[in-house]
C-alpha cells in the first residue's frame, strides 16, 4: 500500500473562463499528487471545440496543478511581452504522418481492472478510449504470457508439430479480448484503432532449453513451424473481431541471450535475418494477412546499430520490413542520433515506439512512485525526442498496475500511467498519464509534423497540421521558472505564459485556414 500523509481535495471550478468538464480530484502524495477515480468520480479532458478561425484552446497540466485545463482567447488580442518567440514560419515542410499512440493489453492489465467494481472499471476504461478521455488509438497485444501474466503459458504448450492442440488461453479470454473489444467499442470501430502483436516466447519444446525464459534460443527445426504458430494466432484474434495493422518479428531477440527471467525467443543478429527472410517474412506476406505492417528490432535503441547492418542493410531480409519498433530502456545513456540508424538504404521505413515503462533500470529506487513528475518528464522528454526523430508513435507498456507494480510471476514489476487500489475501488492517475494524453488526445492518427523554430533550452516544442486544419503545439517547460513567450503561427502572435514544469497544447484555427 502507498503511504499517503494528506487528505483527497476535491478541486473547484475555478471560473466560466476556465473549462475543466470533470476536474481532478487530487491526492497527495510523498512524491507529488495523483488524480482519484473512483465508481461515482472520475476528472475528463474538456471537449475540444469547434474553432473559428484566429480562435484558440490551450490545455495546461502542470505538477502545480494535475488534470486537464482549458481555455479559450483569440490570438488577434494585443501581444504585450514578446520576451521570447517560438515560430511557426509555414507549413509547407512537412514530416511525419502520425500513426498514434496507446499501451499494451497486458493480462496484469486486465486483472487489475477486474480488480474494481463495474462501473469503476467503465470510468477507468472511458479514462483511456472514451471521447472524454485521452482517445488513444494505439494498442500492443501480446501472444501468449509475458513477465506481466501470473504464470508462465503459450499457446501449445504441449509438444505438438500439427499444432492441432493450439488454443487461446483463459488469460485471452478474460484479461485481454474483453478490454480490447470494449476500447473499440469506445474508439468507434477498427478505423479508429490500430492495433500491433508481439510474441515473447514460443512453446518450451520449441527451444534450446525447453523454458520459456532463461538462457535460450529458438531451435532452427522450428523455425517453420513458429511462423505457422504466428498465423494460427492471428486467425484465433480474428474469430474474436480482432484484426491486426502490425507484428513484430520478436518482443526483445536480445533477451534469450542477456535476460534469465523475462520469456523471450533468443536470436542472435544472424539468425534473425534467416528468421525474417526465409520464414517469417514469407509467412505474413503469403497468407491472407499479406498487408499487416512487419515491423523488426522491436528491442533497445542499444542494439540498433547492429540492427541496421546485418538485417536493415540486407536487401532480402529488408524486402519484407515495413518499420522498425524501438523500446525506451537504454535511452537514458544512448545519445539522441542514434534514432537515425533506425533507416535502411534498401527502403524507405517507419519508426515506431514499442514499448516504455519506468523499471528497475529507469527508476529512482521505488518501482511504483506514486504522483511523481520526474517520471512524467522522462516520458516527455522521450516521447518529444523521437517525434522529432520522425516517429510515427508512441506505444506504453502496461496501462493498469497494482500499488507494487504487479502482478508479475517472474518479480520484475513496474510503474504505469494508472495504479489500482482494488480493496478501495479506486484507480489513480499519474501525471505520466497526463503526460502521454497531451499527445494522444490532440495529435491525433494523421496529423502531420511541421517545422517550429524555438531557441528556448528549458522549452522544449513539437507542432502539427490535424486532419481537422488546427495547427497543434505542445510546449514543455521542463524548468521550475514560468517562461513568457509569444507564439507566431504563420504571422498570427499571441502572449503566454508558460507555467514552470507543466506540459501544455494548444490547438489553433489560422485565418487562412479552409
Amino acid at each position: 500500500m502507498i503511504r499517503i500523509h494528506l487528505k483527497t481535495i476535491l478541486v473547484s471550478l475555478l471560473s466560466l473562463s476556465v473549462s475543466s468538464e470533470i476536474p481532478c480530484n487530487v491526492l497527495t502524495t510523498n512524491s507529488g499528487s495523483v488524480c482519484v477515480c473512483t465508481s461515482s468520480y472520475c476528472d475528463s479532458v474538456p471537449k475540444v471545440i469547434d474553432l473559428q478561425p484566429g480562435q484558440y484552446q490551450f490545455y495546461t497540466t502542470s505538477k502545480e496543478k494535475l488534470g486537464f485545463w482549458s481555455v479559450e482567447g483569440r490570438f488577434d488580442d494585443v501581444s504585450i511581452s514578446g520576451n521570447n518567440t517560438i515560430r511557426i514560419a509555414n507549413i509547407s515542410t512537412t514530416y511525419q504522418t502520425i500513426l498514434g499512440f496507446g499501451g499494451a493489453f497486458t493480462d496484469a492489465t486486465g486483472i487489475n481492472i477486474l480488480r474494481l467494481s463495474e462501473n469503476t472499471q467503465e470510468l477507468l476504461m472511458q479514462s483511456y478510449f472514451g471521447e472524454d478521455g485521452i482517445e488513444y488509438s494505439l494498442g500492443r497485444i501480446p501472444f501468449g504470457g509475458t513477465d506481466f501474466s501470473t504464470r508462465e503459458y503459450t499457446y501449445c504448450d504441449v509438444e505438438d508439430d500439427t499444432l492441432e492442440s493450439f488454443a487461446l488461453q483463459e488469460e485471452d479470454f478474460n484479461y485481454k479480448i474483453p478490454f480490447v473489444q470494449k476500447a473499440l467499442e469506445l474508439r468507434g470501430g477498427s478505423d479508429n484503432f490500430k492495433f500491433i502483436a508481439s510474441a515473447w516466447s514460443a512453446p518450451a519444446w520449441m527451444k534450446s532449453n525447453n523454458k520459456v525464459n532463461g538462457f535460450s534460443f529458438l531451435l532452427d527445426d522450428y523455425y517453420n513451424l513458429w511462423a505457422k504458430y504466428y498465423l494460427k494466432s492471428l486467425d484465433a484474434y480474428k474469430e474474436n473481431n480482432i484484426e491486426f495493422w502490425g507484428i513484430t518479428t520478436q518482443n526483445e531477440p536480445n533477451d534469450g541471450y542477456l535476460m534469465t527471467k523475462v520469456p523471450n525467443n533468443g536470436f542472435s543478429f544472424f539468425k534473425m535475418r534467416k528468421w525474417i527472410t526465409n520464414f517469417f517474412g514469407p509467412a505474413i506476406r503469403n497468407s491472407t494477412y499479406t498487408a499487416l505492417k512487419i515491423i523488426a528490432h522491436d528491442d533497445q535503441l542499444l542494439f540498433l546499430p547492429i540492427t541496421k547492418y546485418i538485417i536493415l542493410e540486407d536487401e532480402d531480409a529488408v524486402s519484407y520490413v515495413d518499420g522498425i519498433g524501438l523500446h525506451w530502456y537504454t535511452n537514458f545513456f544512448i545519445k539522441d542520433w542514434f534514432h537515425l540508424l533506425a533507416s535502411s538504404s534498401k527502403k524507405e521505413l517507419f519508426r515506431l515506439a514499442t514499448e516504455a515503462c519506468i523499471d528497475t533500470l529507469t527508476n529512482s529506487g521505488l518501482t511504483v512512485d506514486m504522483g511523481s513528475w520526474d517520471r512524467a518528464e522522462e516520458y516527455l522528454d522521450d516521447i518529444i525526442t523521437d517525434l522529432k526523430y520522425d516517429f510515427i508513435g508512441w506505444i506504453d507498456w502496461n496501462m493498469a498496475l497494482s500499488e507494487t507494480g504487479g502482478p508479475n510471476w517472474v518479480e520484475n514489476e513496474t510503474d504505469a500511467p494508472i495504479i489500482v487500489n482494488g480493496d478501495d475501488d479506486e484507480f489513480y492517475k499519474q501525471p505520466m498519464f497526463y503526460a502521454l494524453g497531451h499527445f494522444s488526445k490532440f495529435i491525433v492518427p494523421g496529423s502531420v509534423r511541421i517545422a517550429i523554430e524555438n531557441s528556448l533550452a528549458t522549452l522544449k516544442t513539437v507542432a502539427f497540421v490535424r486532419p481537422d486544419g488546427k495547427i497543434a503545439v505542445i510546449l514543455w517547460n521542463r524548468s521550475s521558472l514560468d517562461v513568457s513567450i509569444m507564439l507566431d503561427i504563420l504571422g498570427d502572435t499571441k502572449d503566454f505564459t508558460i507555467k514552470g514544469h507543466s506540459i501544455n497544447t494548444l490547438l489553433y484555427l489560422h485565418h487562412n485556414s479552409e
